[in-house]
């Protein structure tokens, strides 16, 4: 499949697996997804570009880079027929009608799928799964994840933001159904889509990834702390962690555009107009900052809104994580295991209003699913995997 790269006016041929390194010295498994939107090369070209740099004698364990939506990334689109990053509830890639043919995401899900389940039926752990990603606007690189412990310590380990919750307010993320299974997975944004940049910052960060998981060792990598330092600098000395408090959804045939001089982390007022929706000003309902603006055609996020968490909270929360203070909210009127095996919690909707809803994220409870009488709260720490990384140095 040729893929081509208007920020390095280069074209390469790939195919679904970009590369596989198996050391010779057994240690974890990490596993790279590049262009599940097929409008986001950076992540191919920079995984292409390093596995084919690696030597396997400096390797410890295994390392897969997969490349996503195939026909997209032939054709520069972000997807053919719909988003192979909204489709991953449960990972379910039946189709329920035997009479329609499968979409092309369908299939490119199918074939991920299979990939998936084979490196966890084969390959062993402690598992690390990462999709790099590009986005329309300008940004600085960031981290999104799911909001688990052991998301949240590798996570900090580099240089760049990090930010919680967006699985509130996105279905079918691949990287969720992943931490669903109770391994570390994270998201990395390089930079805008075209930029050169967004490239070395996704191969920066997959040397560093390599170096945090323990696949290579520091001392291996001869240019460790240039990658390091050119993410920090590129993240402008920001390493906080945020939260997603807002998403402006746009609808099917909505004419939406942004703000020109808005820009990602930009901070913003409340009141202010960020963008025109079908000719009508949407304005900002915090004083927070700005996120992940949408510059593109395709995409149904406008825009999000985030705040800095007070690493007060962030510590209470691992401690009331720990000693499973969440085996108490049982007790509260209209509070229900729905799935106390896998974390699922169903509240009651005529009670849940009055419930208060950072107490909820203080606990590592999302909001995710509705029915018309309830709303179900899930929660990563359930089924996370802790033993299986309790080794790793990041983990203590």
């Amino acid at each position: 499949m040729k893929v081509y790269s208007k920020a390095l006016d280069k074209s390469i041929h790939i195919e679904r697996i970009i590369g596989k390194i198996t050391g010779e010295t057994k240690g974890p498994t990490i596993v790279f997804f590049g262009g599940i939107h097929g409008n986001e090369t950076a992540g191919v070209f920079a995984l292409n570009e390093v596995l084919h740099k690696i030597n396997p004698n400096q390797v410890n364990g295994v390392i897969y880079g997969i490349s996503g939506n195939l026909k997209a990334l032939n054709s520069n689109q972000r997807y053919i027929e719909e988003d192979l990053n909204r489709l991953w509830l449960n990972g379910n890639t039946k189709n329920t009608n035997k009479t329609k043919q499968l979409s092309n995401e369908k299939k490119e899900q199918e074939e991920l799928n299979k990939i998936l389940k084979t490196i966890l039926e084969k390959e062993s752990g402690p598992y690390y799964f990462i999709d790099l990603h590009t986005t329309s606007g300008k940004t600085l690189p960031f981290i999104t994840i799911n909001d688990a412990l052991i998301n949240r310590k590798f996570s900090k380990l580099f240089p760049v933001p990090i930010i919680l919750g967006i699985e509130e307010f996105l279905d079918g993320p691949l990287l969720s159904y992943i931490n669903q299974l109770g391994y570390v997975s994270l998201g990395f944004e390089s930079g805008q889509h075209n930029d050169k940049s967004a490239v070395t910052n996704c191969e920066a960060f997959i040397y560093l990834s390599l170096v945090f998981s323990r696949v290579i060792d520091e001392n291996k990598v001869l240019s460790y702390y240039q990658y390091y330092n050119q993410l920090k600098i590129n993240a402008i000395n920001n390493n906080q962690i945020f939260e997603v408090v807002y998403l402006h959804k746009i609808k099917e045939g909505d004419v939406f555009k942004i703000k020109k001089e808005v820009k990602s982390f930009q901070t913003i007022c409340k009141g202010q107009v960020l963008a025109i929706n079908n000719k009508i000003n949407v304005i900002s309902p915090f004083n927070a900052k700005l996120f992940m603006p949408l510059n593109q055609k395709k995409g149904k996020e406008g825009f999000f809104i985030i705040k800095k968490i007070n690493p007060i909270f962030l510590k209470l929360s691992e401690i009331l994580r720990r000693i499973r203070v969440d085996n108490l909210l049982i007790i509260l009127p209209g509070v229900t295991w729905k799935d106390r095996k896998k974390g699922i919690l169903q509240v009651n909707l005529k009670v849940a209003k009055y419930m208060v809803k950072p107490i909820f994220h203080l606990l590592g409870y999302r909001n995710k699913q509705y029915n018309n009488t309830s709303i179900f709260l899930f929660n990563r720490e359930r089924v996370s995997k802790n033993k299986m990384y309790k080794n790793q140095p990041w983990y203590k």
